[in-house]
This record gives C-alpha cells, structure tokens and sequence, in this order.
C-alpha cells in the first residue's frame, strides 16, 4: 500500500525565497508542494481550496502578519521566518504552530524538520486509537530534529573539514558553496553539508544574496571557535 504524501503550501512574501523552500520541501521523501502564495489573503485562500496538511507560514507578510492567521489555516502550521522577538516565537507556538525555524538557514534544518514532522503525522495516521504511550511517542517524534542524534555527523572527515575552515578563515567576505568547493576540490553537494555543519554549530554566519539569475544564494561568512 503507497501512503500518501504530506501536502504543503508554502507561504512567503518573496516569490524566490518561496521557491527556495518549496524545492526544499520537494527534495524530501513523502511531501509534495500543492502551491505557493505570497500573503496573508492568498495563504487563507489557497488552505481552504486546497486544503494541505502542513503549511510553511512566514510571519512578515504584506497584509498581516502570519501568527494572526495561524489558526485560521486548518492546517498544521511550521513558521519559517527571520522574526526572531520571542514574542513572536511564543505567540506563534501558542497559536498552534507545530516547530519555528528561524531564516536564514542551511536546507538540512528545515529538511530535519520536515522528516520530524513526517514521523509524527504517520504516527497519528487516520483514524488510529491511541494511548498515552502513542500520544508521547509521536511528540518525541516530532522533537526529534532538535535533538543530538538527529544531527550527529556521519562520515565526515577532519582533513575536508579543516580545509573547509581554512577557505572560509581566508576569505574577505561571504562565500558560497560553489567558491568553497572549487577552492577545496570536492564536490559543491559535500562542500554544503560540511557549511551546514558550521552554521548549525554557530561557526558561520549564514546569509542570502540574489545572483544574477535572480534567485537567492546561501552565503557563508566566519565567525570563528
């Protein structure tokens, strides 16, 4: 039996940045992107002709902002936004928000999130009965992300981290990951996950810059430790 997949609607004011985080969400098994909208009008529209499952809801939208229509969605609802008040953070959890992801970000935070979120949807499947041992493990689930096992490296080696930090030590302003692998020789994919890595630990400052082609960039700038 194919299970069906998470349907997502992906909200955001820029029509790049939604983009971005759609083919994020495409990239990982068991979600499919049903559309995007850019404000709040549209978000609430589009969730009751669609009706999708999860919603990627920025705060800072043209009309208003997303925590005022979080409940109004029918939806469960994962914040992906630069607005990091507490506040906001609180009043986005209170409101039903599922997780909160802060921009800007390397696309294994949000993927986590997203396969965290896969594991406790199934766990609730339709039309399961659960006792209060499901109920908590499908919390767990859900917070699984956030947690040490979830990010433990794998297979990562010293010598290309080290030369990773070397380049990015060395470079007068923010690079990206395809300057990072042309000037280490591996691959643009591998030179990603190891920034990843970095901007996770707090390493590195993870920004975004438009190209030439109009679409955004992730950037990487040294911290240091």
């Amino acid at each position: 039996m194919t299970t069906e997949p998470i349907r997502v609607l992906v909200v955001d004011d820029d029509f790049r940045v939604a983009r971005l985080h759609a083919s994020y969400v495409e990239a990982t098994d068991g979600f499919a992107v049903v559309g995007t909208a850019h404000t709040a009008a549209d978000a609430l529209r589009m969730a009751a002709d669609l009706g999708p499952d999860l919603v990627l809801l920025d705060e800072y939208l043209p009309d208003t902002n997303g925590s005022e229509i979080l409940r109004s969605l029918g939806s469960a609802v994962l914040m992906v936004s630069a607005a990091e008040d507490s506040q906001v953070v609180r009043q986005a959890l209170a409101a039903g928000a599922v997780n909160y992801v802060l921009k800007p970000f390397p696309p294994s935070v949000l993927i986590e999130r997203l396969v965290a979120f896969a594991r406790f949807w199934n766990l609730l499947g339709a039309g399961a009965h659960l006792d209060q041992t499901g109920v908590d493990r499908a919390l767990q689930a859900l917070r699984m992300a956030d947690s040490p096992v979830a990010t433990a490296r794998k297979g990562r080696s010293p010598v290309t981290s080290e030369a990773i930090v070397e380049v990015l030590r060395a470079a007068p302003d923010a690079v990206t990951a395809v300057d990072v692998a042309e000037a280490t020789g591996v691959s643009r994919a591998t030179a990603q996950r190891y920034l990843s890595d970095l901007a996770r630990d707090g390493h590195v400052r993870l920004t975004l810059r438009y190209g030439t082609t109009g679409r955004p960039e992730h950037c990487f700038e040294w911290l240091g430790g």
